[in-house]
């Protein structure tokens, strides 16, 4: 064991704030007066709203961007840094829906996303640990590593979309785990850092004259001819263009919005500093990591590759990080035995937003603009759909996007409190559950020799 770290069960220390904020100096506003007019008033100040600001000001338009909390209070400083391509319905399932036309558009829209915040990154020069070092995907029983191996070679044949197939036999050189049967690398995937990459986006919005003002909600909306009227606690905007960027934060503010997401709270750990012979045997590749649970668990190195970063659903109703830490602390040492004892320095939480179509969202409702319903890929999406947004508030050619003019369901009797989510989510953590407790006894009863499924033999 490295010199200087020792397990520690005791965690007398816990933090319940992001562990990605650590050691940064308190994000601050442009402004903390709004402005009595402008052209462009946005309401959040995530990903979507930044990078919608960010158009819409360096364009010369006067832009007043409102946050009802801190700075990266919600989920842009709270997530797991992950960045993939982003849309989950298949090509078939799309071409379904809307034909292969749209469907193939809608599939590009996610490469495009991933390829888009790689060079926006890189152009503004945004130091927040950026790196294209891949995901792997992981099959908690052998019938979804078929599964995976199949989607994977689907992705390449039609869509060109790279992969490496992992045995579990060959796992350890990924992964240092035996929870899990293979799985899938998609090397194109990234990863970053969160908070400092909100970080960045405040300051080329300042650079470019967008007025950012903290601790500010918007109370209601109200339009008058061709003006809007944006109400808040430090008074009324008057404005031409109102965009709505709230996604899991949604609230009553826009009821047809409010109608169509729906806010899932995702809960993440840190570990307590580890000996770097074991960060180096657990995360020999430094890749993200995601597994093919209905009810995912996501996780990864920390950038400076101290640390395990985990996160997942811990239960089927909402809680707290006072009783999700332990509960993913118990589910991390199921995957890594090695790990108890450690403790953990950071438990918290943030709020995603999914749409009952599993596709994100952008648009007009009553001449207001929107993006959001991200289900989980926020990072690489959200940013460039608020891209995009900004370009349509701006009425620019450019701003086209796949989801544009695509429905937007709701479901009858759903008001925005998702009633239904618990049994849902309880569920599926239980058949997920099962399922790999099945495979494993099946493992251990025949000696390993059905390490995968059907593709095992042909999969190299």
């Amino acid at each position: 064991m490295d010199q200087n770290v020792s397990p520690k069960s005791c965690d007398e220390d816990l933090s319940h704030g992001a562990y990605w904020t650590d050691g940064m100096a308190p994000l601050r506003e442009t402004h903390d007066k709004i402005a009595a007019e402008v052209d462009v008033v946005i309401i959040g100040s995530g990903y979507t709203g930044m990078h919608a600001a960010i158009v819409a000001a360096s364009t010369g338009k006067t832009t007043q961007v409102l946050e009802a909390r801190t700075l990266g209070w919600g989920c842009s400083t709270r997530n797991g840094g992950q960045i993939s391509s982003s849309v989950k319905p298949t090509l078939a399932q799309l071409t379904k829906r809307f034909g292969f036309d749209r469907a193939w558009a809608i599939r590009t829209e996610g490469q495009n996303s991933l390829n888009w915040i790689d060079s926006f990154i890189t152009s503004n020069k945004i130091d927040c640990h950026f790196a294209r070092n891949g995901r792997f995907h992981c099959a908690h029983t052998p019938q979804h590593f078929d599964r995976l191996v199949s989607e994977a070679r689907r992705l390449e044949n039609e869509e060109n979309i790279p992969s490496q197939i992992i045995l579990r036999e060959e796992q350890h050189h990924e992964l240092g785990t035996e929870a899990y049967f293979g799985g899938v690398v998609y090397p194109q995937h990234a990863s970053v850092h969160p908070a400092k990459y909100y970080a960045g986006l405040l300051q080329v919005a300042s650079s470019q004259g967008a007025r950012v003002t903290a601790n500010c909600p918007a109370l209601d909306i109200q339009r008058s001819g061709s003006k809007y009227f944006v109400n808040t606690p430090k008074g009324t905007i008057k404005t031409r263009k109102v965009v709505v960027a709230t996604n899991g934060y949604s609230g009553k503010l826009m009821p047809w919005v409010q109608r169509r997401v729906i806010p899932i709270g995702s809960y993440i750990i840190a570990t307590n500093p580890l000996p770097k012979s074991l960060m180096d045997r657990i995360f020999p590749t430094n890749r993200v990591i995601s597994d093919s649970c209905k009810v995912i668990y996501y996780y990864r190195p920390s950038p400076d590759r101290t640390r395990v970063l985990f996160g997942g659903r811990v239960s089927a109703n909402e809680t707290n990080p006072k009783v999700s830490g332990p509960r993913l602390q118990k589910d991390l040492c199921r995957i890594f035995p090695e790990l108890q004892g450690f403790g953990l320095s950071h438990s918290w939480s943030g709020t995603v937003a999914y749409s009952f179509d599993e596709l994100m969202h952008i648009g007009q409702h009553q001449g207001i603009h929107y993006a959001l319903g991200y289900c989980g890929s926020g990072v690489g999406m959200a940013s460039y759909l608020g891209m995009r947004l900004g370009q349509q508030v701006m009425e620019m050619s450019e701003g086209k996007t796949a989801f544009d003019e695509i429905p937007f369901p709701t479901r009858p009797l759903y008001r925005g409190k998702p009633w239904f989510l618990p049994a849902v989510v309880g569920w599926y953590r239980w058949l997920d559950g099962w399922q790999h407790r099945r495979a494993l006894k099946y493992s251990a009863v025949t000696g390993g020799k059905r390490l995968t499924g059907n593709f095992s033999k042909s999969a190299g």
